[in-house]
C-alpha cells in the first residue's frame, strides 16, 4: 500500500477521527505510532491502536473518560492509559524516554517533549514511524518506511545500546522475522550474537511469550533456523542445538534439526501443534544407537515427551499446554504402526488413547512425513488418511448402534 493510501485509511477511521478531535480541542498533539502504523503501511490487519501524545497520563485519562466505554490504568506509571470503545481498544502513552540499569530490562521512565525523542527509544525502525493526527503528516526520522519496503529490521539507535538496554528486543527481532518475513540487518544480527548472554536477565514468562508468537508466524522455520545459527536457542530451547549434530537417515535430511524445521513448516499455526512439531524429536540424540551401520532412535518418543515436559515447565507454559504437547510427542509414532494392519479394536484403542488430541495427532503424523522420496511420502499420507477414514466409519457405526432398537428374542424366533 502506498504511503498516501495508508494515511488516508488511518484518517477515515472513526475512532481515530474522534480521538484526534478530542486531543486537538484539549490543545494536545496526538500521533498514531508503533505496530499500528507499520501494519497500515504493509496492509496487515490490526485490531488495536497505539498512540502517543504530549499530554500527561492524568490529562489523557481526563480527555477520554467521557468518550470511552472502559478505561484501564495498569500502565499509568509508565505513562500509558488504555481504553475501549465499541469493542475497539487503544492505548495512549505520554511522550517518553527511558534510562536502563545494567541488570534490569525495566526502564526508569521520564517524559519527553517531542515525538522525535519518543520514536528514538523504540525497538526497530519499522516501529519508529508516526502519523500526526489529524493532519496525517508522517514522522519518520529513522527511515522506517524504507526499511519496511526493503523488508529489513534495524534499530533506531546503535544496536549494541538497544539490546544492552532491553535484551528482549533480540527475541522480538526473531519474532518479527517469523511474523512478517523480514530479514535482520547484518549489523543488527551481529549485535544479537555478541550480546546474547544478556538474555539471562529475561524472565522465563517473557521468553515463553516471544517463542509462542514466533511459532505462530508464517515464517517460523526461518526464524527458528536463525535462532540456532546465532546460538540464541541456548536461552530458549537449548535442546535444539543437539539436533543439529544428529543425522536423520530415516527422513533423509542432513540432520534432525532440518527435519524439525520442515515439520514446523508443515503444521498449521496452532500453538499446541507447533510446539509439538518443534519438540517431537528432542529425544533422538540421547536414544541414538547404531546397529549394522543403521541409525536407530528406540524410545525417543517416550524420552522426548519427558524432555518436552521439563522444558515447557521451565518456560512456565500452562499445565494444560504441557500435558497436551507431551502426550502428542509420546504418541507421535503410533499412527505409523497402522501399516502393520490393525483390527477394529486396535483402531478404536488408538482413537481412545488420543482422546481430544486425535485430530492434532493425525495432523502431526501427516506433517512428520518429510522424506525426500515422493513415493514413500505418498504412502505415508495414504496410510494416515485411511486410518482417519476407518475411525470415522467406526464412529458412525457406533452412533447408529446407539439409536437402533434392541433386538426382540421373539422376532428372532
Amino acid at each position: 500500500m502506498s504511503a498516501n493510501k495508508a494515511i488516508e485509511q488511518v484518517l477515515k477511521n472513526g475512532l481515530i477521527g474522534k480521538l484526534s478531535k478530542l486531543f486537538s480541542d484539549a490543545d494536545h498533539s496526538l500521533f498514531l505510532v508503533g505496530g499500528s502504523v507499520r501494519d497500515v503501511f504493509i496492509n496487515r490487519a490490526h485490531e488495536d491502536f497505539d498512540l502517543t501524545t504530549d499530554a500527561l497520563p492524568e490529562e489523557i485519562e481526563e480527555i477520554v473518560k467521557d468518550f470511552s466505554d472502559e478505561i484501564w490504568t495498569v500502565g499509568k506509571k509508565y505513562g500509558t492509559i488504555g481504553f475501549s470503545k465499541n469493542s475497539k481498544k487503544a492505548e495512549i502513552t505520554t511522550f517518553r524516554s527511558e534510562i536502563y540499569e545494567p541488570e534490569s530490562r525495566h526502564p526508569k521512565v521520564t517524559y519527553s517533549k517531542t515525538i522525535e525523542e519518543d520514536l528514538k527509544r523504540r525497538d526497530f525502525t519499522v516501529n519508529a514511524i508516526a502519523i500526526s493526527l489529524p493532519d496525517g503528516k508522517v514522522i519518520d526520522p529513522h527511515n522506517g518506511i524504507n526499511d519496511l519496503n526493503d523488508l529489513i529490521l534495524k534499530t533506531p539507535q546503535a544496536s549494541e545500546k538497544s539490546f544492552t538496554d532491553d535484551p528482549l528486543r533480540m527475541l522480538r527481532a526473531l519474532r518479527f522475522s517469523a511474523m512478517l518475513g523480514f530479514k535482520i540487518d547484518p549489523d543488527t544480527l551481529k549485535a544479537i550474537g555478541d550480546l546474547k548472554e544478556r538474555l539471562a536477565i529475561i524472565s522465563k514468562e517473557r521468553i515463553q511469550d516471544e517463542l509462542s508468537k514466533l511459532l505462530l508466524g508464517d515464517f517460523a522455520p526461518g526464524a527458528l533456523r536463525l535462532m540456532v545459527e546465532i546460538d540464541i536457542s541456548e536461552y530458549v530451547v537449548p535442546e535444539l542445538s543437539s539436533l543439529k549434530m544428529t543425522r536423520d537417515d530415516e527422513h533423509h535430511h542432513k540432520d534432525v534439526l532440518e527435519h524439525t524445521f520442515k515439520v514446523v513448516y508443515n503444521t498449521e499455526p496452532d500453538l499446541i501443534l507447533r510446539l509439538t512439531a518443534l519438540l517431537h524429536d528432542i529425544g533422538k540424540p540421547s536414544t541414538k544407537t547404531i546397529e549394522k551401520g543403521n541409525v536407530h532412535f528406540y524410545g525417543h518418543d517416550v524420552v522426548g515427551a519427558r524432555m518436552a515436559r521439563k522444558r515447557l515447565r521451565e518456560l512456565r507454559y500452562p499445565k494444560d499446554i504441557i500435558e497436551k504437547v507431551s502426550k502428542l510427542i509420546r504418541l507421535h509414532l503410533r499412527p505409523y504402526n497402522y501399516a502393520m494392519g490393525w483390527t477394529d479394536s486396535a483402531v478404536k484403542r488408538y482413537a481412545r488413547d488420543a482422546g481430544e488430541l486425535l485430530s492434532r495427532l493425525n495432523k502431526l503424523a501427516i506433517a512428520d512425513c518429510t522424506t525426500r522420496f515422493p513415493e514413500k511420502a505418498q504412502r505415508n499420507l495414504e496410510l494416515i488418511k485411511d486410518l482417519e477414514n476407518r475411525i470415522d466409519k467406526l464412529n458412525e457405526e457406533e452412533e447408529i448402534a446407539k439409536i437402533l432398537p434392541p433386538i426382540d428374542g421373539n422376532e428372532i424366533m
